[in-house]
């Protein structure tokens, strides 16, 4: 029997139980559907921390603290550690061989007053080679200078945020003073806005001043809270850290035996780790998903089970007539692998939308990649083919004559 007249059989064949094909597509264009959406959020989430952290700065190394014992060797809260001084940040300014530009950095958060407007903010100390460490620029002013560095001069960079919220009626933030608590700081400079990161961060609710300022006139501490850095090239954060690492060690005096009181972290590090998570619950979402296909493959299953049943004496008269066992097994299995294509098909529809509508409504980070759409087509035939061949195998074994007989 020719191929076309074995397809023209099984569309009719499911033409006469509408209900019941599509009741039997149901599983399998859920789980294309879900399969689609998973990992188009999946996806979404890991292009969403890359171009975060490609805005950051990739090269970016940052300095903290470490787990410092105190008496009797317990551990010491991180707000409380001071292993990292000025000095450290001097020496690896005169002496690190592979970073572009270094800050420290120290902060405080609190209420910003203008006039009759406030907002809590956080105050960061830095030093202006923190703008190209983080990629910030300026939209409106300029940047403070060394010699404010020095002087611990009383001046600050807003964000946006925090301009919308203490200059409300439009007014130009450049030249004006706001105070930190009861400390004055003339704004020198508006940064442009970032909006938003993947985590929900608001980038520009943020004050930058000198390092010296804040550590002086608003913490009054003489040690840093970290010290951030970049790498000549990404290439090389690797090269910066080991040469970070043995600086600093050497400026602690460290015995060879002794563990760092200073942790180091990079972008990249960050990145794997960010990366690794989101790649995990992708897998874990998609193992789900899967578990649709697999429960619209055995609907398949069953469904053929019902309709070799139900055939079997047109199964017998057909067979006496002159049908092979191989036109019964194809017969089948196309009915099989027609109602898993007609489900993948919908399925993509589906899931496409779905993806596009959580994009647009919860407002989540999605990309669809054409290989998932492959993909899922390519499971879904598959499924019809591996979960028709054994009810499709039963008709093409029945006997003719016992299969006429059949009530």
């Amino acid at each position: 029997m020719s191929l076309t007249n074995l397809f023209k059989i099984a569309l009719r064949a499911i033409a006469a139980n509408k209900l019941r094909s599509l009741l039997t597509m149901l599983g399998i264009i859920i789980g294309v559907a879900s399969v689609i959406t998973m990992m188009a959020i999946g996806q979404g989430s890991k292009r969403s921390i890359q171009a975060q952290i490609a805005e950051m700065g990739s090269n970016m190394i940052m300095i903290r603290p470490g787990q410092d014992r105190g008496p009797g060797g317990a551990r010491q809260d991180a707000d409380e550690m001071q292993t990292l001084k000025l000095k450290d940040y001097d020496k690896l300014k005169a002496e690190a061989k592979y970073i572009a530009a270094i800050s420290p950095s120290v902060n405080a958060s609190g209420q910003f007053i203008s006039g009759n407007n406030n907002t809590p903010s956080t105050l960061y100390g830095i030093s202006p080679g923190y703008m190209d460490i983080r990629r910030l620029r300026i939209d409106d002013g300029e940047m403070f200078t060394d010699e404010d560095v020095k002087t611990g001069a009383k001046v600050c960079l807003i964000g946006k945020t925090v301009a919308d919220a203490l200059f409300t009626g439009g007014e130009d933030p450049v030249g004006r003073v706001v105070r930190f608590g009861t400390i004055p700081l003339r704004v020198v400079g508006v940064l442009e806005s970032k909006g938003y990161n993947s985590a929900g961060m608001d980038q520009d609710d943020l004050v930058l001043a000198p390092y010296t300022t804040v550590m002086k006139r608003v913490l009054a501490v003489d040690y840093l809270q970290g010290i951030n850095c970049s790498a000549i090239t990404e290439d090389m954060t690797d090269l910066a850290i080991a040469d970070i690492s043995a600086l600093l060690r050497d400026s602690h005096k460290l015995r060879e035996a002794d563990e760092d009181d200073f942790t180091i972290r990079s972008q990249q590090e960050m990145a794997e780790m960010m990366n690794s998570t989101s790649d995990l619950m992708s897998t874990l979402l998609l193992c789900v998903a899967c578990i649709s296909l697999v429960v619209g493959g055995i609907g398949i299953m069953n469904i053929m089970y019902v309709s070799v049943t139900e055939r079997t004496r047109e199964i017998g008269l057909r067979m006496s007539v002159g049908a092979r066992g191989i036109d019964i097994l194809s017969q089948f299995l196309i009915e099989a692998v027609l109602l898993s294509f007609a489900g993948g098909l919908i399925g993509i529809l589906v899931g496409v939308g779905a993806t596009v509508a959580v994009g647009q409504l919860a407002h989540w980070p999605v990309y669809v990649q054409p290989w998932s759409v492959v993909l899922s087509f390519a499971v879904c035939t598959a499924t019809g083919v591996f979960f028709g061949w054994y009810p499709a195998k039963k008709a093409a074994r029945l006997d003719p004559i016992e299969a006429i007989r059949y009530e």
